[in-house]
């Protein structure tokens, strides 16, 4: 007789993903609420529909997900975006979830979690200050009147936060925490080289898979080489045991700058005078940066363009579009995949158990998001390379903090012969759960009052 194990898998699934989508839309609610809640009611009750042993395969059914999750995410990012948020990202997704991790261990001397070492303080904390780029986008999808420049902000943190906190708890908190003893100097220089490592292997990636999609032009061989792409990356990256996250979101974000800049030179390059429309302010700062150069350097500016063979274009504006599209569904698939996990971990006796460590983990890391984030702010208003944000973009960026996905692989991650690990699950399961629902509630809420108000 014949196994449909896969077939019934997959259906369940597409299900659980078509039938979120069309409530959510009904009733004008994220999707990922939906998502949540139907993976573990399927999983719980409707076994027969999951047909797969997640306990004996965890680790391939994680493995499986992560690029898938993090490529539609990845693709989202647009060049100009980058251009000019490139710093206020970078100090929202590397400086303070760095700040914040420490804040968080630092809270040892206060004996928060009884018997836990300053280790596994830092490993706690690195899983619980990484946000779900899936999660997010599927609260901040529903909401009308998001400034772009917030929106953007938002989306790069919660990328490169994953990036930052997989490298603290790899090779900072975990190691810290299974061998009870560090070397700083050693552990910092370490976690530079994996970063600079992930970010070096993923542009080269990244520049190697632009030049070949300029071999052919059909919209599935592109995607098709975009998640090659995103596999190949963390696969690589994790043989050489650097950061595959971090590798595989530079891949895909680099293909796409360059894909974005052949569109624009080609487009700059063939304007004719008064017959097209004006430059758009990307165009304007790229052809400014040429002319005030001097000989030289708009030479090398030239060679550069030609080199990547710009005029020869990886995809078009259309099919990218199609693209990322595509990439966000599969990303969904991926995220349901991890909700059954997550369902699978889901005990409700043991979070009754550890209540007040929940409870106490979600308070603490919604106030370290809280002052985070407004200390960008008033960072953001003395440097001139920061976009300032005001009273509301703080609200959004500190209630857009939700965790998700990656929460979830992490915590997994951890040895089961680790003496505390029951805590460390049931303390992240419970504050996944609850920043997905009472986060996503908050700004549900504020933008669906915001919205009645402004129709008055």
């Amino acid at each position: 007789m014949h196994n449909f194990n896969i077939e019934i898998l997959l259906l369940t699934i597409l299900s659980l993903v078509v039938l979120s989508d069309a409530i959510a839309t009904k009733l004008k609610i994220p999707s990922v609420f939906l998502l949540l809640i139907g993976s573990y009611v399927v999983y719980t009750h409707f076994k027969i529909l999951v047909p797969i042993d997640l306990k004996h395969n965890f680790d391939e059914v994680i493995i499986f997900a992560i690029p898938l999750v993090f490529m539609g995410d990845s693709l989202h990012l647009k060049f100009k975006d980058l251009k000019k948020h490139g710093w206020g990202i970078f100090y929202l997704a590397v400086i303070s979830v760095a700040i914040s991790i420490t804040i968080g261990a630092s809270l040892s001397l206060f004996n928060l979690f009884s018997g836990l070492s300053l280790g596994a303080y830092v490993s706690l904390f690195a899983i619980n200050m990484a946000t779900d780029a899936v999660s997010v986008q599927s609260v901040l999808s529903r909401f009308d009147g998001i400034n772009h420049d917030v929106k953007v902000l938002i989306e790069g943190e919660s990328l490169g936060n994953d990036a930052t906190a997989v490298i603290a708890f790899f090779f900072v908190g975990m190691p810290w925490m299974l061998s009870g003893k560090i070397n700083v100097l050693t552990t910092s220089l370490n976690a530079i080289k994996v970063f600079s490592l992930s970010i070096l292997i993923g542009i080269i990636i990244g520049f190697v898979f632009y030049m070949l999609m300029k071999l052919f032009s059909d919209k599935r061989g592109e995607f098709f080489a975009f998640i090659i792409q995103a596999y190949l990356a963390y696969v690589i990256a994790e043989k050489l045991h650097i950061s595959g996250i971090l590798t595989l979101i530079t891949a895909i974000v680099a293909s796409k700058a360059w894909i974005e800049l052949d569109f624009i030179m080609f487009e700059q390059k063939n304007k004719k005078n008064g017959e097209k429309e004006e430059e758009n302010e990307l165009i304007k700062d790229i052809v400014e940066d040429i002319q005030n150069s001097d000989v030289e350097t708009k030479t090398k500016i030239k060679l550069r363009h030609r080199l990547r063979l710009y005029h020869i274009h990886a995809t078009s504006p259309e099919r990218l579009d199609y693209i990322y599209d595509m990439a966000r569904e599969f990303g969904y698939i991926a995220t349901v995949l991890i909700f059954f996990v997550l369902a699978e971990m889901l005990d409700f006796q043991k979070l009754w158990n550890y209540k007040v460590e929940i409870i106490t983990m979600f308070f603490v890391t919604t106030l370290i998001r809280a002052l985070s984030t407004a200390q960008f702010a008033f960072i953001a208003h003395k440097f001139k390379a920061i976009k300032p944000v005001g009273v509301e973009a703080w609200f959004i960026l500190t209630f857009s903090g939700m965790k998700g996905a990656l929460s979830i692989i992490l915590v997994h991650m951890i040895p089961s012969t680790f003496k505390y690990k029951e805590l460390f699950e049931a303390v992240t399961v419970g504050v996944v759960s609850l920043s997905i629902f009472v986060y996503g509630i908050t700004l549900w809420s504020y933008f669906t009052y915001k919205n009645f108000k402004n129709k008055k």
